[in-house]
């Protein structure tokens, strides 16, 4: 079932939530970064997560929901695994040896993954030329987009980690788009803030437990983090979280996954103009040459899916 059968929702809405997850998670890549320069990954994940799975629970139960459903429970701490801990986490470890906007550019190509996870739409996505067309072009922007990085680092001059960290974003997108697809077709009794306030809870003990076996706790100081680090990680728990994740959980439910993915085009566009313009970041020509690609491949298997819905 491709879209839900509620009653119908204001345009207005949709559309609103819509430019949450085009904006707002376009600017988190340069706000993850800057907060990981005063603490460690784990350590960032856990404020940022728990606290904000906090606030939307506090929030939700205020408002006199149904708080504890065991199995549904545990169902939004495993999509919250998957979405935030391992898909998000991917994002904030790779920017640590990677710039913020081409960590971005490379989640542009986060709808092509959905058209090769999404099982139930095989045979209607891989008997369509445009669609085919879409995944090898995608599939092209992105050898553009990494290829000064792997040829540096095979020729020995370049970092290895940036290599590492390519793997570790193609894990983190496949994870993502596999907890999107299975959040969006398995129903829970939840409303969406109290499911996203679960996800968000679960991403966050994830990443506590993971640090304290790290012992990142133990080389964490509060006094060495500066006020800009700390104002980051607060944009990413109101901005990020709190109104970015759960706008994008609600869309899942209400409109297409593929359509949903469509913050991609946008989110690269913000995160490159925020991390040229004021983290001094360099994005080379090639690069920009592979997001265009990458979003020429998206925009191929869209319009593809567009012209099969009509």
């Amino acid at each position: 079932m491709e879209e839900s059968s509620a009653p119908p929702i204001s345009a207005a809405k949709i559309i609103a939530a819509f430019a949450v997850i085009y904006i707002v998670w376009g600017s988190t890549y340069f706000f993850i970064q800057m907060a990981i320069q005063d603490m460690p990954v784990t350590v960032m994940g856990t404020f940022r997560f728990l606290t904000a799975g906090l606030l939307m629970t506090g929030w939700c139960l205020a408002n006199g929901e149904k708080l504890f459903i065991w199995k549904d429970i545990l169902f939004a701490f495993f999509i919250g695994f998957l979405l935030l801990f391992i898909g998000n986490g991917a994002v904030a470890w790779s920017e640590q040896f990677l710039a913020s906007s081409v960590v971005a550019v490379f989640l542009a190509s986060a709808p092509i993954w959905f058209v090769l996870l999404d099982y139930g739409r095989w045979r209607a996505n891989f008997t369509s030329p445009s669609i085919i067309a879409g995944l090898v072009t995608g599939f092209t922007g992105i050898i553009f987009l990494f290829k000064e990085n792997m040829g540096d680092a095979l020729s020995g001059n370049g970092d290895k980690w940036e290599v590492i960290s390519i793997g570790v974003l193609v894990i983190g997108s496949v994870s993502w788009v596999a907890g999107s697809l299975y959040s969006k077709y398995k129903p829970v009794t939840f409303t969406g803030a109290v499911n996203s306030g679960w996800q968000m809870m679960g991403a966050g003990l994830a990443y506590a437990v993971t640090g304290s076996i790290r012992g990142d706790w133990n080389d964490f100081n509060w006094h060495e983090v500066s006020t800009s680090a700390w104002l980051a990680v607060l944009y990413l728990i109101t901005m990020g979280s709190l109104l970015g994740y759960s706008a994008y959980v609600w869309l899942l439910k209400v409109r297409p996954a593929t359509q949903v993915s469509t913050h991609a085009y946008v989110n690269p566009v913000v995160a490159v103009l925020l991390g040229v313009f004021f983290a001094g970041e360099k994005i080379s020509a090639l690069q920009i040459t592979g997001l265009v690609v990458i979003l020429a491949g998206v925009l191929l298997v869209s319009l593809a899916r567009y012209r099969k819905q009509q």
